[in-house]
């Protein structure tokens, strides 16, 4: 139990970092757009080489793993269906909603969560290789169309994953994970200490954010946001309940493993791609930061349940 809340608690810490930072002026105005182009362009893809690089990618056929992408998938288009028939968003901020509920915290929450409940942090591998395979570049794809880009063709917006930094990232760490290819300590070193920076960059860049801004659940997406975390929190552990034990038939501890993927929350990436396209900031940075909030009674309930 100590594991899970010092895990919540570093985060928490470098995240109050970066808002007082902002609150002291020790950092210029604008200077979360920079670290998040940082992260952006630089620390993420590096974090997602190393990930990947060490990836099991036969984890991708488990039926723990067919739990965790349907629970995601059907956050997403839960979340695009409600959001488009309920409320005023569209395009853009739409699509980081989506996003929002489906996109988790796996790498610095999900790894550790995963390896105190259950033992090894397997679980995490495939909605790993889900948000980096086919929800970053598809989701890059559909919000370079939706963010105005006039005149632009049907085969640069085809292109559009292959001229992102983070995809190609993800597609160069799956091939040395598939061709089990052993990187040179030399090269590694500059890529782990990028990695290393990716984490703690996104979260003052959260942080700095904060400064001045609403609390959350206070400014006027009020509903899509409270949506996007009730979803997240609670409706992504029941889908994968339901699909888990009814489905694929688990039952017992090997519900834990994707019981406790679903409930992580959402993931900073978010914010730093609404950053990055200028949309739907507000809504992201409160539901990032309340799921972060109300997952961990979630999880620590799924553990003294399950585990």
């Amino acid at each position: 139990m100590g594991e899970v809340l010092a895990g919540f608690a570093g985060l928490a810490v470098v995240a109050a970092l970066g808002y007082l930072l902002a609150r002291w002026g020790a950092l210029p105005d604008g200077a979360d757009a920079v670290l998040s182009r940082l992260s952006f362009y630089a620390a993420t893809p590096a974090l997602m080489i190393r990930t990947l690089s060490d990836a099991d990618v036969s984890e991708v056929f488990s039926a723990s793993a067919a739990v965790t992408v349907g629970t995601a998938v059907l956050l997403a288009v839960v979340y695009a269906v409600l959001g488009r028939l309920l409320t005023a968003l569209r395009g853009a901020d739409l699509t980081l909603g989506a996003l929002t509920v489906s996109y988790v915290n796996a790498g610095n929450l999900g790894i550790p969560l995963l390896v105190f409940a259950v033992g090894d942090a397997a679980d995490i591998a495939p909605i790993l290789l889900l948000q980096l395979l086919v929800m970053v570049p598809v989701g890059f794809t559909i919000l370079d169309a939706q963010t105005g880009r006039t005149g632009v063709s049907r085969t640069q917006v085809l292109t559009t994953p292959l001229r992102n930094p983070l995809v190609l990232a993800v597609a160069l760490g799956l091939l040395l994970a598939l061709l089990e290819v052993e990187i040179p300590r030399l090269v590694m070193m500059p890529v782990d200490l990028l990695a290393d920076m990716a984490v703690p960059v996104m979260l003052v860049a959260f942080g700095f954010s904060l400064r001045g801004a609403p609390l959350p659940g206070r400014s006027h997406v009020r509903g899509p946001m409270w949506a996007a975390v009730a979803l997240r929190c609670f409706g992504g552990p029941a889908i994968a309940y339901v699909l888990a034990s009814q489905v694929f038939g688990l039952t017992g501890e090997a519900l834990l493993g994707p019981l406790i993927v679903a409930s992580l929350p959402s993931a900073q990436n978010v914010f730093v791609y609404a950053m990055r396209y200028g949309r739907a900031v507000p809504m992201v940075r409160d539901a990032v930061l309340l799921t972060t909030i109300v997952c961990i009674p979630v999880i620590l309930a799924l553990v003294a349940v399950l585990g």
